[in-house]
This record gives structure tokens, C-alpha cells and sequence, in this order.
């Protein structure tokens, strides 16, 4: 038998986790700065500019960049305090800051880190530096994203998880709340899933696991809904902006969909395919209602459901829909 050649082991490329066409917004009073920098970054990034604090931070609250290279000397509000505000605000305190001032006292760039900033360069600026900067804190911020992500992700089934659904109901309660819109919180459970476990092996049971979940993700549908696994065979979906008929469509939709699958599950007193019962609840946040209660009342409808024979759908709403 012939033995494969030996020669020097190449190492695999590395993985560049950098998105295709990073985001950069470019902060300036003077259109000769944003210039040279467009001028550095157009190939290669999308770019975007402001020429004013507030309208930097008006940009980055709708629409946050991937790195913001801000000036420190602007009318107004100065970089300083642009910087400071992105930082207490949840929403962009993650996005990197790199000043480019012409300030060259180590006072003024310590100033600067101080409020927040990853980096300072100093005008005029050189081209192969700043960008070579520029992605560096990229590089890093694609690295804390990517490790916050899978913090977030339940290892077998690749949906959230409980710690990503807990935060992410308490977000968007409080943005249901500001605008008066309704929250619908989905409770899902597999029927008779430690029989199935029993009967075909824990293999088998994680595999059921991964195909119910994907089936479920996929039902969804908008960006912006969360599924998560919540324990056990149990998932949860969280979908901002959807009102008691349209999650009562969802609800049943996922239903059909996880019994569309069509896994045998002869050890179900249900059916003969795996099946799972869903409780849905829905209410408007305010001042008299919590999230405690939204996850009270989809477990109860989850409850209704699985006594009311599994493999079936009940719903609830709460507040001022239940009036």
C-alpha cells in the first residue's frame, strides 16, 4: 500500500469574520477632513458623514455604523461629548470611536480615551496608518460581536437561548410600551417528548430537538422575532408589533409547520408524528401589566393547551386588549 506523500503542513486560511463592506461614519466640520478620509475608505467601505454632533448621534440611533471616526473640535457639541453620549446609550455604546483630531497634547488624547474612545489619530492624517487602524478595531469589534453572539445561542439547537430571551423580552417590552404597540409572547412545547426520548434514544430526541426548532425559526419569518429554546423541549418566540389575530395565525402556523415534519413518534398518545402544543398571549405594555404577566399568561395558554388534549393552540391577551 502506498503511503501519501509528506511535505510541510500548511495552515488553514484565517477566517475573516470583518462584514464584506464595513460601515464608517465620518464626523467633521470641515469638508476637506471628511474628504480625505472618504477619499481613504470609498473603495473598499460604505461611507457615511456628518458634520455636526447632534446629527451624528441622530444618524447612529437609527442606523448604527460598525466605527465612527469623530472629530474632537466641532461648534456645538464637540467630539468629546458626542463620544459620551454614544457610550451611555445601550444602543450604540458598542460601536468603536476613533478621534482624528489635529490636537497633538497627550492631555487631549487622554481626554479622549477617557470618554470612550478605542484610538487617536492625529491631522493630517496618513492614509496606510488610519486605515490599517481602522481595521484593527474592526477586527476586534467582529471578535467581542461574535463572542456575544454565541453567548446568546443554545448549543444544540442554534436558537437563543433563556439568558438571550430574558434580555430580550425587557427590550422590547420597553419599546412596545414607548409606542403603544402589542407584544406577543408564544409558549411551545413538544408533546410527549420523554417517551419520544424513551422509545428512539437521546440521539435521536437531540436531532427532533434541531428539526423542531429550525421549523419553527424558519415560521417566523420577520428579523426582527425571536425564538429561543427555553428549557428542555420547550421554545419560546417573542414578536414585537403583532396584534391577537396575527398571533393566533402564527401560533397555528407553527403547529402545522412542526407537524409537517412528519417524525414518527409511535410512543405519542396524540398522534403518530411529532406534534406540539403552542400557548400564545398577547397584550399593549403599560403601566398595569409586566412582562412577568405576558410569560404568565402564554404559559397558562401552553397549559390550556397541552390539558386540552396537545397538539392544539390556545390563546389569551392581557390589558387593555382584554377589554
Amino acid at each position: 500500500m502506498m503511503t501519501p506523500p509528506t511535505g510541510p503542513r500548511s495552515e488553514p486560511p484565517a477566517l475573516d469574520i470583518l462584514p464584506p463592506c464595513p460601515r464608517l461614519l465620518i464626523v467633521d466640520d470641515q469638508p476637506i477632513n471628511i474628504q480625505a478620509l472618504y477619499q481613504a475608505f470609498q473603495d473598499d467601505h460604505e461611507v457615511f458623514m456628518a458634520t455636526s454632533g447632534e446629527q451624528a448621534l441622530d444618524f447612529c440611533r437609527r442606523d448604527p455604523p460598525d466605527l465612527i471616526l469623530l472629530d474632537v473640535m466641532m461648534p456645538g457639541m464637540d467630539g468629546l461629548e458626542v463620544c459620551r453620549r454614544l457610550k451611555a446609550d445601550s444602543a450604540t455604546a458598542d460601536i468603536p470611536v476613533i478621534f482624528v483630531t489635529a490636537q497633538e497634547d497627550p492631555a487631549d488624547e487622554t481626554r479622549a480615551l477617557e470618554a470612550g474612545g478605542v484610538d487617536f489619530i492625529i491631522k493630517p492624517i496618513n492614509r496606510a496608518v488610519v486605515r490599517a487602524r481602522v481595521r484593527t478595531h474592526l477586527t476586534l469589534k467582529a471578535q467581542a460581536d461574535l463572542l456575544r453572539s454565541l453567548a446568546f445561542i443554545d448549543g444544540l439547537t442554534g436558537v437563543a437561548n433563556r439568558r438571550r430571551f430574558d434580555e430580550s423580552l425587557h427590550v422590547e417590552w420597553r419599546h412596545c410600551r414607548r409606542g403603544a404597540i402589542p407584544l406577543t409572547l408564544i409558549m411551545i412545547d413538544i408533546d410527549h417528548f420523554k417517551h419520544y426520548n424513551d422509545l428512539y434514544g437521546h440521539q435521536a430526541g437531540d436531532a427532533c430537538l434541531q428539526k423542531v426548532a429550525a421549523a419553527i425559526r424558519a415560521g417566523l419569518g420577520r428579523s426582527h422575532d425571536l425564538v429561543a429554546r427555553y428549557g428542555g423541549e420547550e421554545f419560546v418566540c417573542l414578536l414585537p408589533d403583532c396584534a391577537p389575530q396575527g398571533a393566533a395565525r402564527k401560533a397555528a402556523a407553527l403547529r402545522q409547520a412542526v407537524a409537517a415534519l412528519d417524525m414518527p413518534h409511535e410512543s405519542s398518545a396524540t398522534a403518530a408524528q411529532v406534534t406540539i402544543s403552542v400557548g400564545a398571549a398577547t397584550c399593549i405594555p403599560d403601566a398595569n401589566t409586566n412582562p412577568d404577566q405576558l410569560l404568565a399568561a402564554a404559559d397558562a395558554a401552553l397549559y390550556a393547551a397541552k390539558t386540552g388534549g396537545r397538539n392544539r393552540v390556545c390563546e389569551t391577551v392581557l390589558g387593555k386588549l382584554a377589554h
